[in-house]
């Protein structure tokens, strides 16, 4: 496994739509290993394989309770709404309030190519429709209601401790 750098806002990949994974080999698999080590060494709880140049419809998501890898995810349902601060590995040290669906259902494929259907709720259906987003080339920057505001280290610390 190994760290990838993560691409910043600004860079074009981030505004490029990821291309659909059509099968399981070694190089994807350490991409997917290599997106959870950079995931979790960045403090994030999730990451999307554009993030770190790859065009590849490939997801991680990590809420404390083991990574979850979606492949070539597609939101099939979404419920009500929730309205938050949310935050980006790919735009480090700020946060904008952006409405999300309260509940999500997505299918993808998980890392051994078998089709799978998730429900998630509240941060896990926030964090689903973000990475989704970076799949086709959108940023939460696009969506954020008011202005980007800048995050201390202080908040971030509080906002971990909360989650």
């Amino acid at each position: 496994m190994a760290l990838r750098t993560i691409r910043l806002l600004g860079d074009d990949v981030l505004k490029k739509k990821a291309k659909e994974v059509t099968k399981m080999n070694f190089r994807t698999q350490q991409l997917i290993a290599d997106m959870i080590e950079t995931m979790h060494n960045a403090g994030g709880v999730g990451l999307a394989a554009p993030q770190v140049g790859i065009l590849k419809a490939i997801v991680v998501i990590d809420l404390g309770e083991g990574p979850v890898i979606l492949i070539n995810p597609e939101i099939t349902a979404e419920e009500g709404s929730q309205t938050g601060d949310e935050g980006c590995l790919s735009v480090p040290g700020k946060q904008g309030v952006v409405t999300r669906p309260e509940k999500v259902t997505v299918k993808a494929l998980d890392a051994q190519m078998n089709e799978i259907e998730i429900t998630g709720e509240s941060l896990f259906a926030r964090a689903i429709c973000h990475e989704v987003d970076h799949l086709n080339g959108q940023m939460y920057v696009d969506l954020v209601e008011g202005e980007l505001r800048d995050v201390t280290d202080e908040e971030d610390e509080k906002e971990a401790e909360s989650k």
